[in-house]
């Protein structure tokens, strides 16, 4: 049976995820070590965004609080 090994933690697994994202493909073992690749980080607290987020000015946050706290005061998370 032939494995793939994982881009993130290196296991070899014989059910690898490939994931296309920018035009570049990882192999990963599961979804968090592909989320731990692909996932932008918060421009203020760092975490990983796996939802959708807010941006501006090409930075990338985890809500608009996270925004706010860096100056960015037009972002809202409701409508």
């Amino acid at each position: 049976m032939a494995t793939s090994q994982c881009k993130v933690c290196g296991n070899q697994y014989d059910k690898p995820l490939q994931v296309t994202a920018g035009g570049e493909t990882g192999v990963y073992d599961c979804f968090e070590c592909a989320m731990h690749d692909l996932a932008p980080t918060c421009g203020n607290c760092g975490v990983r965004i796996i939802g959708h987020g807010v941006e501006a000015g090409g930075t990338m946050f985890c809500g608009a609080h996270c925004a706010s706290r860096q100056g960015v005061e037009e972002l809202q998370d409701r409508a």
